[in-house]
């Protein structure tokens, strides 16, 4: 028979009165800290060791190291180290080993995330595995195309290189050319699909956009739904995204952010219906900017607005924001507005009409409801009857865009921007990529002034102005930078908009646009 005896075990101190429990707390707590400290200990002799040292302790040294390397820390631990990290960072320390890669994708860590795509189907493996690792739990999502990389790479699908001179070249261009803007559809619709698809069941997200690259909508200036037809015949991809989408809105919970512009339908006239009522409540951004809505359809109406009470910023199709909408604004239910952003396209004001839109009574209306109200106008081809009748004094206008394939912006209404807005006019951006050998177009022929000195004049709070395609002379930009100085953050001319006196040009020995830069370094604009 075997008989082991065991020793009685230390009772720790203050054990067998009540009043000493707070003792025997602290010296429980003080003796796991003595093994903590032992455990490092133990490891920094093993980080010490020499190679010398012999072999018992060398193992000893090896399991203390293997006990408590970088392998065996806690996934908190290994988190909050992540969370000092930048996200390239973090990606490349995830590749350690298994244990710190599957702390990568910890939802704290995660909280935003922001895409950039090109529309390729090499995208589309990445995009799968990031939507499948983060798509569940996002709180903020945005998500954006860009076409142009692919179009303009060459090798992409339906490239079968360049097409023979000769008859026939031209027609064998444009196959190629409709061939590969068919794939760039396809790919589209699958990695729009891809990122609903993964966020469907996301109950945390709180901001969601989408935006689609200009490019894709657009080929040579035009829309073009014949291409959206031919990559979805049956029209069944398109409407399981809109069904995704919608589904999107009626399972979110905390959402106060939706933006989603040039997204090829993915929006409809019904969609907003299907978030709830305590959603469009407490939402704060609503950008809806779809201008491939056909018909006299818009994506939301002055009754469907009434119940976005809490809207700080809208962003909406300028023929879809009629008077209506801006009276509901101005009830006494709604917040005040802090941003307004409207899109004008020429495609929604040949079909829509502008017999609805705001008045100027509207107008001063809305500015007294929402004193720091501030609106922000882009304007696609639009013609300058149309925007005379578009821009009411009213409008505290703060940035507008001009971008032009057919039509130009004339000088008249440059001038008229400054002297309606100058109060509140701070960014002002005129691009032209009409093609035209003849030369760029010049705002200034028959004017006593130019109209940007005028605008840079009137405009005291300008501090962003931007041209591109349209004729600026070199002494009207220096005009311009001595006009506001230091408060002109920002001025952006390409050089080939840039035209010199024929005087200046035959007294300089250097080159005119180096000497141009150093007239305005002078003015202290730059």
């Amino acid at each position: 028979m075997l008989l082991f005896l065991s020793a009685p075990q230390p009772r720790p101190p203050g054990a067998r009165s009540r009043a000493g429990a707070a003792r025997v707390a602290r010296w429980r707590r003080q003796r796991l800290r003595l093994q903590q400290l032992r455990r490092l200990r133990g490891l920094l002799r093993g980080l010490r060791g020499r190679p010398g040292a012999g072999g018992r302790r060398r193992g000893r040294m090896a399991l203390c190291g293997q006990a408590a390397g970088a392998a065996s820390l806690p996934s908190e631990l290994i988190v909050h180290i992540f969370s000092f990290l930048p996200a390239p960072d973090r990606l490349r320390a995830s590749a350690s080993c298994s244990h710190w890669r599957e702390c990568l994708f910890y939802p704290a860590l995660w909280p935003q995330l922001r895409i950039c795509l090109r529309v390729s189907p090499a995208e589309q493996p990445r995009l799968e595995f990031l939507m499948r690792k983060c798509g569940w739990f996002v709180r903020e999502l945005r998500v954006e195309f860009a076409a142009e990389n692919y179009l303009s790479g060459g090798g992409g699908p339906g490239d079968a290189g360049d097409a023979d001179g000769g008859p026939g070249g031209e027609d064998v261009e444009a196959l190629q050319l409709s061939t590969r803007w068919l794939e760039v559809l396809r790919t589209y619709l699958e990695l729009v699909l891809c990122v609903l698809v993964s966020i469907r069941n996301n109950r945390n997200l709180q901001k969601f956009s989408l935006f689609g690259d200009i490019s894709i909508l657009q080929q040579q200036g035009s829309l073009s739904n014949t291409y959206l037809s031919k990559a979805d015949p049956d029209g069944k991809t398109i409407k399981q995204i809109q069904q995704l989408f919608e589904e999107i809105l009626s399972n979110s919970r905390q959402l106060k952010w939706l933006s989603c512009g040039f997204m090829l339908e993915i929006v409809t006239p019904t969609s907003l219906s299907s978030l709830s009522n305590s959603i469009a409540n407490t939402m704060e951004h609503l950008s809806l900017l779809d201008n491939n809505i056909p018909g006299n359809s818009t994506l939301i109406t002055a009754v469907e607005l009434e119940r976005f009470v809490n809207l700080r910023s809208l962003a909406l199709d300028f023929c879809d924001f009629t008077a209506e909408m801006a009276r509901v604004l101005t009830d006494s239910n709604h917040v005040p507005l802090q941003r307004l952003s409207l899109l004008v396209h020429n495609v929604s004001v040949m079909h829509k009409s502008l017999d609805n839109m705001p008045n100027d009574e509207h107008w001063k209306a809305l500015s007294r409801k929402s004193t720091s109200l501030r609106v922000y106008v882009m304007a696609f081809d639009v013609k300058s009857e149309d925007m005379l009748k578009i821009l009411k004094p009213s409008i505290p206008l703060e940035r507008i865009h001009f971008d032009s394939y057919i039509t130009c912006v004339s000088g008249a209404i440059v001038d008229l921007i400054s002297r309606q807005y100058d109060k509140f006019l701070t960014h002002f951006i005129l691009m032209n990529d009409v093609i035209d050998m003849s030369g760029f177009p010049d705002l200034s022929d028959n004017r006593n002034e130019d109209p940007l000195v005028l605008l840079a004049w009137r405009c005291t709070k300008l501090s962003l102005l931007a041209v591109h395609g349209y004729t600026v002379w070199a002494h009207n930009l220096i005009a311009i930078a001595r006009l506001r100085g230091s408060d002109l953050k920002v001025l952006e001319v390409t050089e080939e908009s840039i035209d010199f006196d024929q005087g200046e040009l035959a007294d300089q020995d250097v080159d005119p646009v180096h000497n141009l830069i150093e007239q305005m370094n002078q003015t202290g604009s730059l």
